[in-house]
């Protein structure tokens, strides 16, 4: 987990907290608000975000499976507040869109754009960390259950001797999640898998088919 935490999840939760900070710039530069709360809301996720860093990043040469389990949790509670603040952010958002205060189109894509990145890199991150119960899990013990499969894992010869899936193959499955709102390739296997992926097509498809939309009009 320590090789895939540093390389691959740490810089995706990096590219979440810079999108929140060029918003919030954005904001406060414009004068843009989200149903009256001032440019800041956008600041608030980033905390944790910072947080989450921390056990994503730090890495030991020798470290045990319990303490790669203690990371796991802590990654998941960290997971769970910036889920939970995008999700707010969203709420605020189209609050702010039903009670007319935002103007622009640009202004709502941007906003939008945010959220709908946000939304897919966290909930990414939450198939990499529960997929076969986390990464240090799945390669420890290859035939452990799993909670999505893969068409590689149907067809070994479809794929390189020794595959396994990175957070970058878990980011694409977020990512058509997010836009098909359904499954594609990757079939969810466990109730925990169904769920995720049924809470990120719930947010993005309100991201996407309310604000994104009302966003065409206005340019029009």
């Amino acid at each position: 987990m320590a090789l895939e935490s540093r390389w691959e999840a740490a810089p995706a939760v990096g590219i979440v907290i810079v999108l929140q900070l060029i918003a919030a710039t954005l904001s406060r530069i414009h004068g843009w608000d989200l149903a009256g709360l001032g440019w800041w809301v956008w600041l608030v996720p980033v905390a944790p975000e910072c947080s989450l860093l921390i056990p994503l990043a730090a890495s030991r040469r020798k470290r045990t499976v319990t303490q790669d389990g203690e990371r796991r949790r802590m990654v998941i509670q960290l997971l769970a507040v910036t889920g939970i603040v995008n999700a707010g952010v969203l709420v605020a958002l189209v609050a702010s869109l039903l009670g007319g205060t935002t103007a622009s189109g640009g202004e709502l894509l941007a906003k939008a754009g945010t959220v709908w990145i946000t939304n897919v890199i966290t909930f990414g991150l939450w198939f990499w960390v529960f997929d076969g119960g986390g990464p240090t899990r799945r390669r420890l013990d290859p035939q452990r259950p799993r909670d999505m499969q893969f068409p590689q894992m149907d067809s070994p010869t479809l794929a390189a001797p020794g595959w396994h899936p990175h957070l970058v193959d878990y980011t694409y499955v977020a990512f058509t999640n997010a836009i098909a709102f359904s499954p594609t390739d990757v079939m969810p296997l466990s109730r925990t898998a169904k769920m995720l992926m049924m809470f990120e097509s719930v947010i993005s498809a309100l991201t996407v088919l309310l604000v994104a939309a009302r966003a065409v009009n206005i340019f029009r």
